[in-house]
């Protein structure tokens, strides 16, 4: 009984974790995402390139908190 609820337990911690990791990063690569359009919009055609790769490089910066959050969810699921 007491391990059915501890199962019962991690598997809403992870979806949780999942849920709410993952909420923040699509507001924050969503941000990322109009901040660059926005600013490729005013520039010279030269620095797109450069704000284009800087975006890419921001987006995979926040993307890493998905995967930690993921590994949490995993660690929550078959530690128990």
């Amino acid at each position: 009984m007491n391990s059915e609820i501890a199962q019962a337990a991690a598997y809403i911690g992870a979806a949780i974790v999942m849920g709410m990791g993952s909420i923040g990063i699509a507001f924050g690569q969503g941000k990322i995402g109009s901040v660059t359009i926005e600013a490729m919009s005013r520039s010279e055609e030269k620095a797109i390139g450069n704000l284009r790769n800087t975006m890419l490089l921001a987006l995979g910066i926040v993307e890493t908190a998905a995967i930690y959050a993921f590994i949490v969810a995993m660690l929550l699921i078959y530690a128990i």
